[in-house]
């Protein structure tokens, strides 16, 4: 592994039953880098970001995160876990648990924080997405956009080295993806490591180092955002392109 490159992803392929859905992957990922992966529906982008902290399996290939292998090694996945978070699109938060206890629980069990440190470590990073001010409300009680900036928090309350984005705005009403955006785009100027999969493409070509095209499971193409959306190669993203910007 490459001493710069916090990922690597070598010839993966995986398939559900009989489709594969992922077909001989490779990709590499700088520390500090943002990738932003775009794509059609079904065409791999979540199966692979789910592949690299193993909430997916994959039947060939390698993917490093950090030096450690992905396979299937109880104390290995926890390790990655450990260092990669993951922001899904549905928030994935507890709906009987309020929004600082949301981000306190695994703090605290799994990590074997004090109370008081990890409310002090939640607090930190409620106040860094802008809503301090909710920790006694529960999830139902907030918006879409509010609850995908508590599901950011509790992330970052890993304090990763990785965070995996799976289309963190898909499911929001359109005024409210602007707000989850630019929490992400606050994020990206710390020198995260960050790949998002997004149809945003202003978000990606605002702090993108490099955007990801995939398409029937393949990386058709991937460049710098410059490059990418102003001089296109394959005949596949400028139709994606024209379709995608012209809404």
């Amino acid at each position: 592994m490459k001493k710069d490159n916090i990922i690597e992803i070598k010839n993966l392929n995986k398939w559900y039953g009989d489709f594969h859905v992922l077909k001989d992957i490779n990709m590499q990922v700088k520390k500090g880098e943002i990738i932003v992966v775009c794509g059609p529906s079904g065409s791999g982008k979540s199966t692979l970001i789910r592949c690299i902290n193993y909430l997916e399996q994959f039947q060939k290939g390698s993917i490093t995160v950090d030096g450690i292998e992905v396979v299937d090694d109880i104390k290995k996945i926890k390790s990655i876990r450990e260092d990669v978070a993951m922001v899904f699109q549905h928030f994935n938060l507890f709906p009987h648990l309020s929004i600082i206890d949301n981000l306190t629980l695994a703090p605290i069990w799994v990590k074997k924080k004090s109370k008081k440190e990890a409310t002090d470590i939640a607090m930190k990073y409620l106040e860094r997405v802008g809503i301090a001010d909710q920790v006694d409300k529960f999830p139902n009680q907030l918006s879409g956009g509010q609850q995908q900036r508590v599901a950011i928090a509790r992330s970052l309350c890993k304090n990763p080295n990785v965070m995996l984005f799976d289309e963190p705005t898909s499911a929001l009403d359109p005024e409210m993806v602007s707000e989850v955006l630019d929490v992400i785009v606050e994020l990206a100027s710390e020198g995260r490591t960050m790949i998002c999969v997004t149809h945003e493409m202003g978000f990606a070509k605002k702090v993108a180092h490099r955007v990801v095209f995939m398409d029937e499971g393949q990386i058709v193409e991937e460049n710098t955002p410059d490059k990418f959306f102003d001089s296109p190669e394959s005949d596949r993203l400028k139709l994606f392109l024209k379709q995608i910007l012209s809404h």
